[in-house]
């Protein structure tokens, strides 16, 4: 049955007829032609003589050894060429190795189903653990990328990636207002370096601006039209003015939300195209910025925006820039862009007479705590992992207990205690197969159902956490179930039957 090369018989024709005698040994002829070593036990001389080598014992004692020619032995069947065994041995060897293992595995996979199938409710609490395990992984790294795309969105809508230039050797330098070097070609030729994404020169001073009988205090800044691509600001309504309007120096004014609510909020119509005085220039609204947030809390002062020639001219009547804002590529790190503009601007002002403020620490701030807080919850679920893989393990010996009966008369009719081990462990396996895939899936609608409720947030999968997700469950698998695979396969065959 399980091709061994060594066949015990003993007394194989002691209670059959002459027939059935010839035909038992005429079947062990040629498994001895076929090169299996047959060791037999008979009280037949005849059948004795049909041998090798015989060994006569009496009362326990060995009282001859004897050998015949292999000249003297007729077998049934003669032996194939010894030249054709030379060549076509190895090859048929291997061909009926890998036939067995497949047949053994196939039977072990066969034998695992039926087992799983027969006891329903068990394997799915089994499973219960893994699924849980592998749907929190998927879903806690979907939440984690998730959230680091939208506080990535966020903190660029903040402006975060640039750097603000301003004059002084350092903050606090008290002669930095005296300092007029910060000019605007340093901006025009800021914006032609490689590393720049957008660039503006920046003026300021505080008026009163009104509307009919309102009026209130606000910062007005004087900007370029790449002002709002450098800060990532959004309109409400209206537009930004253009690069056109800097060159003509209009008096075309971007309102924010606060100017817009101070002034205009008893109208019910749009504020686009009316004029407000801004101290003594009128000036008219073309666009209405949406609320920016502000890396400390958003702010309630009062802002308009200007092309900052305008702002030069009517309000300060001087060249000198307060600021130089430089929004820096999404592929270049603010370290180095910051190094570079140091270095641009010392060569072109032939000392460091500037500050540079770069706002990308709080980017990186922000990004290492919700990177933290998603290793953490990753930690969490993997424990959950853990706890599941050692619910299979205590489910299958809990399961070798039962079915010792099973296991003894598998190995009483040939089965090998290789044959026992791949079989609980297939089981294990699939346990945790079918349980990854189904917490894959629950993880996949957990998400369908997140963006049905109509959150702006959206859950990010990644097919490299899915996969290690599977991954894991088949490892479980193997790990958790190899204990209780190998008990079941030590079971003394005896004893399993006798508790059958």
């Amino acid at each position: 049955m399980n091709e061994a090369s060594v066949i015990l018989a003993d007394e194989p024709t002691g209670a059959l007829d002459t027939h059935s005698g010839e035909e038992v040994l005429r079947i062990l002829d040629e498994l001895h032609a076929e090169g299996k070593t047959i060791i037999l036990v008979t009280h037949d001389m005849s059948v004795a003589a049909r041998a090798q080598r015989i060994i006569e014992i009496r009362d326990g004692e060995i009282i001859s050894d004897t050998r015949k020619p292999a000249t003297e032995v007729l077998p049934v069947a003669a032996p194939p060429k010894p030249a054709t065994l030379l060549q076509k041995a190895p090859q048929e060897d291997r061909a009926h190795l890998w036939s067995s293992l497949t047949t053994r595995f196939k039977e072990a996979l066969k034998m695992a189903l039926l087992s799983m199938k027969a006891h329903q409710l068990r394997t799915f609490l089994t499973m219960l653990g893994i699924i849980i395990g592998i749907a929190s992984v998927v879903c806690v790294v979907a939440l984690g990328e998730g959230s680091r795309q939208q506080v990535l969105a966020n903190i660029s809508s903040l402006g975060t990636n640039t750097l603000e230039i301003f004059p002084g050797k350092s903050f606090g330098d008290t002669r930095s207002a005296k300092v007029t070097t910060l000019v605007i070609s340093d901006a025009q030729q800021l914006a032609q370096q490689p590393y720049v994404a957008a660039v503006t020169p920046t003026v300021s001073t505080s008026l009163t601006i009104r509307y009919n009988a309102i009026e209130a205090s606000a910062q007005v800044s004087g900007v370029s039209d790449q002002y709002f691509t450098a800060k990532g600001s959004k309109l409400s309504m209206g537009n930004f003015f253009d690069s056109d309007s800097i060159e003509r120096m209009t008096q075309d004014v971007v309102i924010d939300e606060n100017t817009y609510k101070a002034l205009f909020d008893g109208e019910n119509d749009s504020p686009i195209g009316k004029v407000i005085l801004i101290g003594k220039v009128p000036s008219r609204v073309i666009g209405v910025m949406q609320p920016q947030q502000g890396g400390f809390g958003s702010s309630q002062n009062l802002s308009v925006f200007m092309p900052y020639t305008t702002v030069q001219a009517r309000f300060l009547g001087t060249s000198s820039l307060r600021s130089i804002t430089v929004r820096v590529n999404d592929d270049t790190a603010t370290a180095l862009a910051e190094q570079a503009v140091t270095q641009f601007l010392t060569e072109r002002h032939g000392v460091k007479d500037f500050t540079i403020l770069n706002t990308d620490d709080i980017r990186k701030t922000i990004t290492s705590t919700t990177e933290t807080l998603t290793l953490l919850i990753s930690s969490i679920a993997i424990i959950s992992l853990l706890v599941g893989g050692i619910g299979v393990m205590n489910i299958m010996l809990v399961s070798v207990s039962e079915r010792v009966g099973e296991i003894g008369v598998r190995m009483a009719v040939g089965a090998r205690q290789s044959d026992i081990l791949q079989q609980f462990l297939i089981e294990a396996v699939l346990v945790c197969l079918i349980g990854g895939t189904l917490g894959i899936l629950l993880a996949l609608s957990f998400g369908v159902v997140f963006s049905m409720l109509g959150s702006s947030f959206t859950l990010i999968y990644s097919t490299a956490s899915i996969v290690l997700a599977f991954l894991c469950s088949s490892l479980i698998g193997i790990v958790f179930g190899y204990l209780p695979a190998r008990n079941a396969s030590q079971l003394d065959p005896v004893v399993a039957l006798a508790r059958n």
